[in-house]
C-alpha cells in the first residue's frame, strides 16, 4: 500500500496529477482546490490513499492527514465512492464538514452531484459518532478559522484560494486576526491579486 508520496510533478490535468518518485510515475487524483495551486516541476508531499477496485487501482492523494483520514471514513459508506468523497472535500474546508455532520446539517453534501438528501443523511448518521470516537473533529469548535475564510473572502480573494492560505498557515496560529494577517502574506507570496 501508497501511504506517502515525495516526488516532482511531470504532469497536471483537471482530475489527476503524475508525480515522479525515484524514477516511477504515479497517477495521483486529488480534489480541483488542490489541483489548481499545483505547477508543474515542483516537488510535493501528499498523504495517500491506495484504493484498489475490480477494474482498477488509484491514488487519492491530499496534502493534510485531516483531509486523507475525512476521505477515508467517506468511502467506507455505501454509495459514497472515491470520486463523491473528493467532491465533498472539494465543497469545503474539513472543518466545515465535519461541523455539518455533528450538526446534521445535509445542505453541504446535497451540493455534490449524485448525492441527494438521503446519501447525505446516511453519511451523517455513520459518520457523527466516528469523528467524535476517532478524534478527528479538528476545528469545529474553533469558529476563528471559518471567521478568518469569511474575512478573506470580504477582502476579495476566491474563497478556494483563501481556503489554501489558511490551510498552509502554522496550526500554532490560532486567533482570527493572526490567522488572516499569516493567510495574507501566503497569499503575497503567492501573487494572488485581490
Amino acid at each position: 500500500m501508497i501511504a506517502y508520496l515525495k516526488g516532482t510533478i511531470k504532469l497536471k490535468t483537471d482530475k489527476y496529477i503524475i508525480v515522479e518518485a525515484n524514477s516511477v510515475g504515479y497517477r495521483v487524483y486529488a480534489y480541483p482546490d488542490l489541483l489548481e495551486s499545483f505547477k508543474n516541476d515542483q516537488t510535493i508531499e501528499l498523504y495517500t490513499h491506495q484504493h484498489v477496485s475490480e477494474t482498477a487501482t488509484e491514488l487519492y492523494g491530499f496534502l493534510k492527514t485531516e483531509e486523507l483520514n475525512l476521505f477515508e471514513k467517506l468511502i467506507t459508506i455505501s454509495g459514497v465512492g472515491p470520486k463523491s468523497a473528493l467532491s465533498i472535500l472539494s465543497l469545503a474546508p474539513v472543518v466545515e464538514i465535519q461541523k455539518a455532520i455533528i450538526h446534521d446539517d445535509p445542505t453541504i453534501l446535497t451540493r455534490v452531484s449524485g448525492i441527494g438528501r438521503k446519501t447525505a443523511e446516511r453519511i451523517i448518521v455513520e459518520l457523527k459518532g466516528v469523528l467524535e470516537k476517532d478524534g478527528l473533529i479538528t476545528q469545529v469548535n474553533d469558529q476563528g478559522f471559518l471567521d478568518a475564510l469569511e474575512a478573506l473572502v470580504q477582502l476579495g480573494y476566491p474563497r478556494p484560494e483563501a481556503r489554501r492560505a489558511l490551510n498552509k498557515i502554522s496550526q500554532d496560529i490560532t486567533g482570527t486576526q493572526e490567522r488572516v494577517k499569516a493567510a495574507l502574506k501566503v497569499l503575497g507570496a503567492n501573487n494572488f491579486a485581490i
